[in-house]
C-alpha cells in the first residue's frame, strides 16, 4: 500500500522553508551529511542547532507546528503541546527567574526536502524533542522525547494538568499485576538513576543492563499490560509508523525493569527494552513531579536503518 507520509513531511518540509525569510532560513537549513547537528538530543533548555520559533513570524510559527503534526498522533501533538505550554506555568513557578517562555522550541531541517532523496528535520526544546529522517520515501521515526516539568498540576486533589500521566499510571498498574515474583525479577534497583539512562547521547549501544523481567514469564494480565505500555509509546507516531513498529516487534523478546521505590508520589523510574527498541520512563526530579519520557530505536535511531538500506543499494 502507498504511504502519504513520506510526501506528507515532504511537502511540510518545503512549505515550512519557503515559509521563512533568508536569515531565518539560513538558521534552519542544514547539510544532511552534518552528522554532529542531525544526530543531535537535548531536552534541556540550552542553545541548540535551528532557528528559535519565538523569532518567527506567525507563517513561519504555523509551518512548524505543521510539520510536527506529521510526526505525532493526534493525541501525542496534543501533549506535546501541553509540554510546550509548561514552559510559562513552569516560569511563573520559579519566580520568573529564569525567562522561561513556551516560544524557545526549534526547528532544524537536513538537506532539501524539495528534492532530496536523504533529508531530516527535527522540532525541539525544553522536554520535547521529535527526529525524523526520511530516505527513498521511507520514514525511519527515533529518537522521541516528551518529558514533563511540573509532571502534575493539582487543584483539590484533582488533575489540572498531567500530560505524561497515562505513562506513569500503565507503568505502576503493570507492576501491580506481575505479582510478587515478577516484581522481583523487575525491579533492578531500590532507587531511581537521575535520568534517563540514555540520557542525550546520540547513540545508544546494546541493551541496558539489567533487563529486568522477560515478557515471556509474565501471566496475562501483565502481558496484556505490558503490550497496552509499549502501544502508548508506539502511539506517539502515526497510526502507519504505529502498526509498522508493531508488526516489527511482534513476537520478539520483551523485558520490563524498574527502579525506585513503588509507592504513588515517589521517585521512580521504568523501562522496556526489545528488538531495535527502548522506551524509558523517569520521574525523579523535584520531589517525583518531573517527568522524562523517550522512544528510541537504538540500531535505527536517527535514521540509521533506511540509511543503511539506502547505502546497501546504491552499492548493489
Amino acid at each position: 500500500m502507498d504511504d502519504p507520509l513520506p510526501r506528507q513531511m515532504r511537502a511540510a518540509g518545503a512549505a515550512l522553508l519557503g515559509a521563512l525569510d533568508g536569515p531565518a532560513r539560513d538558521r534552519a537549513s542544514h547539510r544532511f551529511d552534518d552528522d554532529a547537528a542531525r544526530r543531535w538530543l537535548e531536552y534541556r533548555p540550552r542553545p541548540r542547532p535551528g532557528v528559535c520559533l519565538a523569532d518567527l513570524d506567525r507563517a513561519g510559527r504555523k509551518a512548524a507546528h505543521r510539520l510536527l503534526a506529521t510526526a505525532l498522533s493526534p493525541a501525542a501533538y496534543a501533549q506535546a503541546m501541553a509540554v510546550v505550554a509548561l514552559e510559562e506555568v513552569l516560569d511563573r513557578a520559579e519566580g520568573w527567574r529564569r525567562g522561561r517562555h513556551s516560544g524557545d522550541y526549534w526547528v532544524a531541517v537536513f538537506g532539501d526536502p524539495g528534492r532530496d532523496d536523504r533529508w531530516a528535520w527535527r522540532f525541539e526544546g525544553h522536554h520535547l524533542s521529535v527526529s525524523m529522517t526520511v530516505v527513498d520515501d521511507q520514514v525511519s521515526p527515533a529518537p522521541v522525547f516528551l518529558g514533563a516539568n511540573p509532571a502534575a498540576v493539582r487543584h483539590a486533589g484533582h488533575p489540572v494538568s498531567r500530560p505524561l500521566g497515562v505513562e506513569e499510571d500503565l507503568g505502576r498498574a503493570l507492576l501491580d499485576a506481575i505479582g510478587p515474583a515478577g516484581r522481583a525479577a523487575a525491579i533492578v534497583a531500590d532507587e531511581a538513576p537521575a535520568d534517563i539512562v540514555s540520557a542525550t547521547r546520540p547513540r545508544v549501544a546494546g541493551q541496558i543492563a539489567p533487563l529486568g523481567v522477560a515478557a515471556d514469564r509474565l501471566g496475562p494480565t501483565g502481558r496484556a499490560l505490558l503490550d497496552q505500555l509499549v502501544a502508548v509509546y508506539l502511539d506517539r507516531l502515526p497510526p502507519q509508523l504505529a502498526a509498522r513498529e508493531a508488526r516489527r516487534l511482534a513476537g520478539g523478546a520483551l523485558h520490563f525493569a524498574w527502579a525506585g521505590p513503588t509507592g504513588p508520589g515517589q521517585r521512580h523510574y521504568n523501562r522496556v527494552q526489545g528488538d531495535d527498541l527502548l522506551i524509558e520512563y523517569d520521574n525523579t526530579a523535584d520531589d517525583g513531579n518531573h517527568a522524562h519520557t523517550v522512544l528510541r530505536r537504538p540500531a535505527s535511531d536517527f535514521g540509521a536503518d533506511v540509511l543503511a538500506a539506502h547505502h546497501a543499494e546504491a552499492h548493489h
